[in-house]
């Protein structure tokens, strides 16, 4: 098997956010007069004329701050910094994420990495409510992750006692001869998403974790990340 130093052995995960698409299709009326198209027309057509509601939240907590320095040294032991590093936004009350990684045991072979990325919307009169639209990116995360051919056996579940709806899908992929277990946790509370992505890998020979150990390690941070909001 091919030897990695572990402390090498650094990434940066960023969440990548879709834009989801309003397809506008226009009608003319019986008296021949072009009624107004567009997305505001096709939004109030589709809730039949009532405007979207407000968005329950407003800003986002900073995403290093969502997580305790003890769940990270209890989900990443060996992490460096249990601070976590920010993967900066230009605009913080709309998205956020930040990253701990690191190695513990015998010269650091057990790997593990997580990244918690915090994505809120307004409510847009063309798009809909920030619900609406934080639903659509639900199924987004979890698509993006199901639809991956490098990762292999997923498995979706529902993640009971947080938000609105949660899921998580846990795989399994192959890096550099070596394979990874990993869990995306995607949790909706009204018009905010938090998206959880756990991984872990044993270096110099040591066993990878578990699927369930990376799963419930997943949950209990995304659950943790959820109750920062508000």
């Amino acid at each position: 098997m091919h030897r990695i130093t572990p402390r090498l052995a650094r990434r940066a995960a960023c969440a990548a956010v879709a834009v989801p698409v309003l397809l506008v299709a226009g009608c003319s009326s019986d008296s021949g007069d072009p009624e107004p198209t567009g997305p505001s027309s096709s939004a109030s057509a589709s809730t039949g004329g009532k405007k979207p509601d407000p968005a329950a939240y407003k800003s986002l907590p900073d995403p290093c701050k969502a997580v305790s320095e003890k769940t990270v040294e209890d989900v990443v032991p060996g992490t460096e910094d249990k601070s976590g590093k920010n993967l900066a936004s230009s605009d913080t009350d709309s998205y956020g994420a930040c990253l701990w990684s690191g190695g513990s045991g015998d010269i650091d072979a057990d790997y593990r990495a997580l990244t918690v990325s915090l994505k809120r919307y307004d409510t847009d009169a063309s798009l809909g409510s920030g619900d609406e639209q934080a639903q659509r990116f639900v199924q987004q995360e979890v698509q993006a992750v199901e639809g991956d051919e490098a990762h292999k056996k997923p498995e979706q579940s529902k993640v009971s006692g947080v938000g609105d709806e949660a899921l998580a899908v846990t795989y399994e992929t192959e890096k550099k001869d070596n394979t990874y277990r990993a869990t995306r946790v995607v949790v909706r509370d009204q018009n905010v998403v938090v998206t959880v992505d756990y991984e872990g890998t044993g270096f110099e020979d040591a066993d990878p974790p578990s699927r369930d150990e990376v799963r419930k390690n997943a949950e209990k941070v995304a659950k943790e990340a959820s109750g920062a909001i508000g």
